[in-house]
């Protein structure tokens, strides 16, 4: 599996957090490649192998570009064989305004905008093997979509201080930073992302202990809830398998015992 990601230029980061290409060869993966949910909502394009998602009702074919919104839970993507991806990892609260669409749930979103353009000229260069210049023209498109909407500095100055505690920050200190009540700024996080702070909050602390687990699975779980402002061991159980269907302890052991030559630039797209 190859990765390659570009941090967000400054012009950027109060919108998109970064951009990234990954290459998945789904004959190694036959029963699919796991998505975990974490704080970002993705732009993706696809190019290469059809690919699609696990639904309720079966298998859906994903088009390309399409929205990976906040996930409640994991989902599988199922290809035949390798499938090439370009993504921008926006952060939930400022992607809708980005692309001028109204806010939604999370899951997978199918939208219809002048993105789509930027498909024929990415295969190009997906194609000549030229991954830089793919990431640094989408970097482009966005840093001249940035320059035609306003930034909400409330949500910008809240983002920044969840972000800074990774999720662990009650509303009313979130709402502090921001400079606003918490009735104004739920209202607003709500508008522009679908999603309240608390909702958004709990995938960070997720994203933080999933990451963590991956890298280091003998970690100390007490210790770890600890640090992450859970009540204790148990609360951070609860909550990580709420949203990984498996408890942290037996995500950790899967971590161990996982025989996939999968290097440690996976984690970045553990969700993406």
């Amino acid at each position: 599996m190859q990765y390659q990601k570009i941090e967000s230029p400054e012009e950027l980061r109060d919108t998109i957090q970064s951009f990234w290409y990954t290459s998945i060869d789904f004959e190694e993966l036959p029963s699919g490649f796991e998505i975990l949910p974490d704080g970002y909502v993705e732009i993706v394009f696809l190019f290469g192998s059809p690919c699609s998602i696990s639904t309720n009702e079966g298998l859906q074919l994903l088009p390309s570009p399409f929205l990976m919104g906040l996930l409640g839970q994991p989902v599988l993507l199922h290809a035949k064989s390798r499938v090439e991806v370009v993504g921008i990892k926006c952060f939930p609260w400022t992607v809708f305004d980005l692309l001028g669409l109204p806010s939604g749930k999370g899951g997978v979103r199918i939208f219809t905008h002048p993105i789509a353009e930027l498909e024929a000229t990415l295969n190009t260069f997906i194609q000549a093997g030229e991954i830089n210049e793919a990431l640094a023209h989408v970097k482009n498109y966005f840093l001249n979509k940035r320059l035609q909407i306003a930034t909400n500095s409330m949500l910008f100055k809240a983002g920044v201080a969840m972000r800074e505690k990774n999720g662990t920050l009650p509303v009313s200190q979130v709402a502090a930073a921001a400079h606003a009540t918490i009735r104004t700024l739920e209202r607003k996080f709500k508008q522009s992302s679908g999603y309240t702070v608390k909702d958004v909050s709990g995938l960070m602390r997720f994203e933080q202990i999933r990451n963590h687990l991956w890298f280091y699975p003998d970690s100390n779980l007490v210790s770890l809830a600890h640090e992450l402002g859970y009540t204790d061991q148990a609360h951070l159980s609860r909550e990580f398998k709420r949203y990984s269907g498996a408890t942290p302890a037996a995500f950790a052991r899967k971590v161990k015992s996982d025989k996939q030559a999968i290097s440690k630039n996976f984690v970045a797209f553990i969700q993406a």
